[in-house]
């Protein structure tokens, strides 16, 4: 990805926001209109670009407590809407680990990110996994895929680079904001996957005990 972890900054604003995680390399959206993360993203654009996406852990409903890990991303698209609204697009670069908190100025708030537990992040290195056809997350995939109606390229999803579906689909699917953090904290691809393969599982299997039972 080209950083290195001694090369990001030490201290990165952060958008805490519960059911949405940004992994590394994934692509994240977002429509910014609060003034204090407008503010936020004004400062991010004059200087890296970083931003740190974060979820809650309970607390204060004006503060909540912050997660412990989180991902860095970087503005990768800026564009201001007629309504005075940002609309961005965050490229994920590492994950890091929450090392405090500082008392600022600014309205929004500002972490120590320790990035070095996550280098793996910012290798270029394959971390292995398995292979996608006939695999049993593609079975589990194509099952959650149906009972949802929705659809996917099959054809594009077997050929494309397994950790950039996997965690496509970590970021993308309706999981609970527990099952979020769970896939971002899993330190390896192979274990992503295994977690993403298993919440597949089990939404196919809640489905099922809830189908009406036919009477013989």
């Amino acid at each position: 990805m080209g950083e290195r972890a001694v090369e990001l900054p030490q201290v990165i604003p952060v958008f805490p926001l519960d059911g949405t995680v940004l992994l590394p390399g994934g692509e994240l959206p977002l429509r910014i209109f609060e003034p204090r993360y407008l503010n936020m993203i004004d400062d991010a654009m004059a200087a890296d670009r970083i931003i740190g996406m974060i979820q809650t852990t309970g607390g204060e409903k004006s503060r909540p407590n912050l997660a412990q890990v989180g991902c860095a991303g970087k503005i990768t698209s800026f564009n201001e809407a007629s309504d005075g609204t940002y609309l961005i697009t965050l490229t994920g670069v590492c994950r890091f680990a929450l090392d405090g908190e500082l008392t600022v100025l600014t309205p929004y708030r500002q972490v120590r990110a320790a990035f070095g537990p996550f280098a793996v992040d910012l290798s270029d290195e394959d971390d292995g996994g398995e292979v996608f056809e006939d695999s049993r997350f593609a079975r589990a995939l194509k099952l959650y895929l149906n009972r949802q109606n929705l659809a996917i390229d099959w054809r594009s999803a077997a050929v494309a680079p397994l950790d950039s579906l996997v965690n496509s689909l970590a970021m993308g699917l309706p999981f609970s904001p527990a099952e979020k953090q769970a896939l971002l904290e899993a330190p390896s691809l192979v274990e992503r996957t295994e977690i993403l393969t298993t919440l597949l599982e089990i939404d196919a299997q809640n489905r099922d005990d809830d189908s009406p039972q036919s009477l013989q």
